[in-house]
C-alpha cells in the first residue's frame, strides 16, 4: 500500500496494515519477551501470551474486507478479547476496546481524533486494573497516549510519521524508566516485558507508516528460531497465589463494578476488560473454581483457563532438562511426584449438567466422586480443546529444545487427537512430540513417570520414545469395579448386567490390551476378600523372577488401596515403592467410588 508524502489521516486499510507488520515484529519477540519476563510473575510466558493475544487479531484482520474504520476497530477489539492471554494480554484487551469505543462514528483517524482514541485505551487499561502498577505496560501505554495528545493538540503535528515517531520516543523512554521503578525489574536488570511488547507492537506499526515495511510471512504461525534456549530473568520464588485463571463472560448488562468487587478478595493481578455483554477475566488465585463461580453469576463463562504458575517458574530456572515432560489429567499421578519430576498437565473436562469443571484443577477427586454419589445427574468427561493443549506446548517450545507430550489411549477418548491437532499448529524454537501410551490412569502415569526420568538424565527425546514403546508392551492396568451402578448409568453397561452381578456377586475386571483399548478381562466370584482376589489375579498375569514398578489408584478408598499395595509388594519383586494415587474423572466417572486401579510394569535397562 502506498502512503502519501505528508500522512494526515489513517484509515481502515491503512491501521489493518500496520497492526499486520507491528503483530509480525511480536511473534518474532516471542523469546525475547519470554526471557525478560519477571513481573508479576517470573514464569517466562509474556511473549507466548502476547502472541496468542495478537495471533487473534491478525486471523480477524485477513476477514475485514472493506470495512469502515469504526467497524474495523470493534471487530479487532472483539478478536482481542476473545484471544487475550495473561495480564498484559488482557490489559493490551482494554486498550483496543478503548480505541474502538473512541471511533465508533469514524471512517478515518486524524491526528487529533487518533490522540483521543489512545488516550481513551489508556484510560480503560487503566481502569481494567485492580491494583494499577507503575513501571508496567500501563506506564508505558500512558506515556504513549500522552504523547500523542501533546504533538496533536498542543504543537499540531498533521504527519502521522511525524506523531508516531515522537510518541514512539517518549514510549521508548517510560520503557527504559520500567527498570527503576520495579524492585523485581531492578533486581534482574531488565525492563518490563509487556512494556517491551507493546513498544514492539508500536514500532512495527511505524516502520509501516513511515517506511512500508510490510509483515513477512508466517509459515504455520512461525515464531521464529533461536541459537540456544537460556534461562528467564529473576527468581524461582514462592507465590502467594499459584493460578493465573482466565475466562470470558458472556451476559447482558453485566455490572463490572460489582463483579470486580466480588473478585478483588480471591488474588492478586486482577484484569477486568471488555463491555457490558462480554468481559474477559484475568487474576492470579488458589482456587480458579471460585472465580469461574462467581462469573457464573453474571452470565455464560467460557474460554476457562488455569495456568500453574509455580510449574511453569520452575521449567523456566535452571531446571536442567532438556525435554519437557506434558501428559494430560487422565494420567493418575500423585501432586508430589507431578511437582519432584516437573511434569506438566493438561486438564480434562468435567460435565455435571450445565456446569463444567477442569479436572483435578478447578474440582478435586474428593469433591468429583462425592458430587458423583450426590448429583443424579451422570456426569461426561471430554478432552480438553487443542487450544489448552496449544497453550502449554507454546510456553514449554519456548523455553525447551524438545517437549513430549503422552497421551491417553487412543482408542477410547479423543484426547490423542486434540493433542497432536495442537502440536502440529505449534512452531519453533521447540519441538513438541506426541506419544500415544496406549495406556490410562495410573499405567499411563507409570510411562509418563518414566519419560520424566530418563528426561532428567538427560536422554534425547528420540530414545526416550523408542524405550516407552518398548515399555508399554510391559505395562499392564486392570480396574476393579465393585459397583456397576455408574456404569449403567452413563450407558457403559446394560442394567441388566449389573442386576446379574449383584446377584451372583460377582465383581468385573478391566484391563488394557497391547493396542490400548480397554476391555472386560474376567471376574471375581464373590464380594468377600476382594483386595486379596484381586491381589493373587493379579500375580496370575505377572512373570517369575522380573522385576516391576507398581502403581496402585483409588477412588475415595485410600485404606483398600494401600492394602492392595501392601499385598502385591508381598507377592511381586517390586524394584522401588509403589506409588499410591487417587483416581480422576477419566475412569472414575465408570467405576464410582470403590474403584480400584493397579499398573504394573516390567523394569528396563537395569532399573
Amino acid at each position: 500500500m502506498r502512503l502519501d508524502s505528508n500522512l494526515q489521516i489513517l484509515d481502515a486499510r491503512a491501521i489493518a496494515e500496520a497492526l499486520e507488520t507491528g503483530i509480525h515484529r511480536i511473534i518474532l519477540s516471542q523469546e525475547t519477551l519470554n526471557k525478560i519476563n519477571v513481573f508479576p510473575v517470573a514464569d517466562g510466558d509474556t511473549g507466548t501470551n502476547l502472541a496468542f493475544t495478537l495471533l487473534a487479531v491478525r486471523r480477524a484482520l485477513s476477514d475485514t474486507g472493506k470495512m469502515e474504520l469504526n467497524s474495523l476497530l470493534a471487530h479487532i477489539a472483539d478478536a482481542v478479547l476473545d484471544g487475550a492471554r495473561g495480564n498484559s494480554g488482557a490489559i493490551m484487551a482494554q486498550f483496543f476496546q478503548g480505541l474502538s469505543d473512541s471511533a465508533d462514528e469514524l471512517t478515518c483517524f486524524s491526528p487529533t481524533t487518533f490522540a483521543a482514541a489512545a488516550r481513551l485505551g489508556s484510560e480503560y487499561a487503566r481502569e481494567a486494573l485492580s491494583e494499577p502498577r507503575e513501571g508496567t505496560i500501563l506506564s508505558v501505554i500512558t506515556a504513549f497516549a500522552e504523547e500523542l495528545g501533546d504533538q496533536a493538540d498542543e504543537k499540531n503535528v498533521s504527519d502521522f510519521r511525524v506523531l508516531l515517531s515522537r510518541a514512539l520516543d517518549a514510549a521508548q523512554l517510560a520503557l527504559e524508566k520500567t527498570q527503576h521503578q520495579l524492585e523485581e525489574l531492578r533486581k534482574a536488570g531488565v525492563v518490563d516485558a509487556g512494556a517491551k511488547g507493546f513498544v514492539t507492537l508500536i514500532e512495527g506499526m511505524l516502520a509501516f507508516i513511515r517506511d512500508g515495511e510490510v509483515a513477512g510471512p508466517i509459515d504455520g504461525e512461525n515464531l521464529g528460531e533461536l541459537d540456544e534456549f537460556v534461562e528467564t530473568a529473576g527468581e524461582d520464588a514462592d507465590l502467594t497465589y499459584r493460578f493465573c485463571t482466565e475466562c470470558i463472560v458472556t451476559g447482558t448488562e453485566i455490572d463490572r463494578r460489582r463483579l470486580r468487587e466480588q473478585l478483588a478478595g480471591l488474588g492478586g493481578s486482577l484484569v477486568l476488560a471488555g463491555t457490558h455483554s462480554k468481559a474477559r477475566i484475568h487474576i492470579h488465585v488458589n482456587e480458579p473454581d471460585a472465580v469461574f463461580q462467581i462469573a457464573g453469576m453474571y452470565g455464560d463463562v467460557s474460554s476457562e483457563k488455569a495456568d500453574d504458575m509455580q510449574r511453569q517458574q520452575h521449567s523456566t530456572h535452571g531446571v536442567g532438562a532438556r525435554t519437557a515432560i506434558i501428559t494430560d489429567s487422565a494420567a493418575d499421578i500423585p501432586d508430589p511426584l507431578l511437582e519432584a519430576l516437573n511434569i506438566h498437565v493438561v486438564p480434562l473436562r468435567v460435565h455435571f449438567g450445565e456446569r463444567s469443571y477442569m479436572d483435578k484443577l478447578t474440582i478435586s477427586t474428593a469433591d468429583f466422586f462425592a458430587e458423583l454419589a450426590r448429583n443424579p445427574q451422570q456426569p461426561r468427561t471430554s478432552q480438553p480443546a487443542p487450544g489448552d493443549f496449544r497453550r502449554q506446548y507454546q510456553f514449554l517450545a519456548a523455553h525447551f529444545p524438545d517437549v513430549l507430550s503422552i497421551s491417553l489411549t487412543g482408542t477410547v477418548s479423543g484426547t490423542l487427537s486434540a493433542a497432536e491437532s495442537a502440536a502440529a499448529r505449534v512452531s519453533g524454537p521447540g519441538n513438541v512430540h506426541v506419544f500415544n501410551s496406549l495406556n490410562a490412569s495410573v499405567g499411563q502415569g507409570l510411562l509418563v513417570i518414566e519419560a520424566a526420568e530418563y528426561a532428567a538424565a538427560g536422554v534425547a527425546p528420540d530414545e526416550i520414545m523408542r524405550r516407552l514403546g518398548e515399555s508399554v508392551a510391559r505395562t499392564r492396568t486392570f480396574a476393579l469395579l465393585t459397583d456397576l451402578t455408574y456404569a449403567v448409568r452413563g450407558g457403559r453397561v446394560p442394567h441388566s448386567r449389573k442386576l446379574l452381578a449383584d446377584y451372583l456377586r460377582i465383581s468385573p475386571v478391566l484391563s488394557t490390551t497391547p493396542d490400548g483399548r480397554i476391555t472386560s478381562n474376567g471376574i471375581l466370584l464373590g464380594r468377600g476378600r476382594r483386595l486379596k482376589k484381586f491381589a493373587r489375579y493379579i500375580c496370575r498375569r505377572t512373570k517369575k523372577d522380573i522385576t516391576y514398578r507398581l502403581a496402585v489408584g483409588h477412588a475415595a478408598c485410600a485404606a483398600d488401596a494401600r492394602q492392595l499395595a501392601e499385598l502385591l509388594s508381598d507377592r511381586l519383586r517390586i524394584s522401588d515403592s509403589a506409588f499410591l494415587s487417587e483416581i480422576g474423572a477419566a475412569i472414575g466417572v465408570h467405576g464410582g467410588p470403590g474403584t480400584l486401579v493397579v499398573a504394573i510394569q516390567e523394569r528396563l535397562y537395569g532399573q
